[in-house]
């Protein structure tokens, strides 16, 4: 039961981030996005990912794993906007 209480914690966490990733790859504005709080993000949650691989626990390992791509995603386009400009196609 509780493996189960964590999967279910970890895919509403987790596709949270969908939403996000989706409006900016659409769009490819992320003028609202800070910059520091995605690469702070993406860091703990690869450090999370790193910790559930050491604990061999499968909600850790597949929650963060697939957050650590959607969120990635966001950074990137934060990244790209910040260094090669803002595209605000909306």
């Amino acid at each position: 039961m509780i493996e189960v209480i964590g999967l279910i914690a970890a895919c509403l966490t987790t596709f949270a981030f969908l939403p996000q990733a989706l409006r900016v790859m659409k769009t490819q504005s992320t003028s609202d996005l800070s910059p520091t709080m995605y690469a702070s993000f993406v860091v703990g949650v690869l450090l999370w990912l790193l910790y559930g691989i050491m604990l061999g626990n499968i909600a850790l390992i597949l929650a963060n794993s697939v957050t650590a791509i959607f969120a990635g995603i966001v950074f990137f386009y934060v990244v790209k906007n910040n260094v090669f400009g803002q595209t605000n196609a909306t």
